[in-house]
């Protein structure tokens, strides 16, 4: 299965992660600031999500984490243009399978979006990104469901763009029981003989879904108020 880079792989979340790991010229192994998230899923009743319909992504902007929730050390880092580079995925079916209208940010797209990444300047590498979406809570739930699973059906495979190959092995995590469900996975890249792993947490809150994905330690520290933020229905 070939498809440019410029489409969603799954959800936005992960394409980029995927597509910018494999031409990366320095071969660093991801940019977090994209993600897609298999699938610890768990849920949990009320909330306080809100009510009303799925959001614009005018109003998800308003909801992302900024400097000011992170603290001292954060920078807020310069979106990447969209690339162009042909992508060859191999040795994982169920991820090629998210081909069709998913690979082209068809029915999973999720056009409701919003999106944000940081350094943290005392460790160098060091990157946290938050995506918010919104849909139905049913399109939310089986959309992201179903791409979790499949990022983690595979024990590793390919993802080749001109002369760079990554490999990308992924398996599920426990996730914080925030929200009314929730999705955790670490996902390894490997080029060039270094490797990097990334962590992703989602979780849904109502029409919202929270995507935050980087570092380990970073992941864990912000996603309890990226999750809060999101709710926020002032």
């Amino acid at each position: 299965m070939r498809f440019p880079t410029t489409t969603a792989l799954c959800l936005g979340t992960v394409s980029v992660l995927v597509l910018t790991a494999c031409s990366d010229d320095s071969a660093r192994a991801t940019d977090p600031m994209s993600s897609a998230s298999a699938s610890v899923s768990g849920r949990q009743e009320g909330g306080n999500a809100p009510a009303a319909g799925p959001l614009s992504s005018a109003a998800l902007t308003k909801r992302l984490l900024d400097e000011g929730d992170l603290g001292e050390g954060y920078a807020r880092k310069a979106e990447q243009p969209g690339r162009h580079d042909d992508v060859t995925l191999t040795g994982c079916p169920a991820v090629s399978e998210l081909g069709g209208d998913a690979a082209a940010g068809g029915s999973l797209g999720f056009p409701r979006r919003a999106k944000v990444s940081f350094t943290y300047a005392s460790s160098t590498g060091s990157e946290v990104s938050e995506e918010l979406y919104s849909g139905t809570a049913a399109e939310l739930s089986s959309g992201v469901g179903r791409i979790f699973e499949a990022m983690t059906s595979c024990s590793s495979y390919r993802v080749l763009a001109g002369s760079t190959a990554v490999t990308v092995t992924a398996h599920e995590v426990p996730a914080p029981r925030l929200g009314e469900e929730q999705w955790g996975q670490l996902l390894t890249f490997t080029a060039g003989g270094r490797s990097q792993v990334v962590k992703q947490t989602a979780v849904r809150v109502g029409m919202v879904v929270a995507v935050v994905s980087g570092s380990p330690a970073l992941v864990d520290a912000h996603v309890e108020e990226a999750v809060a933020k999101a709710r926020v229905t002032t």
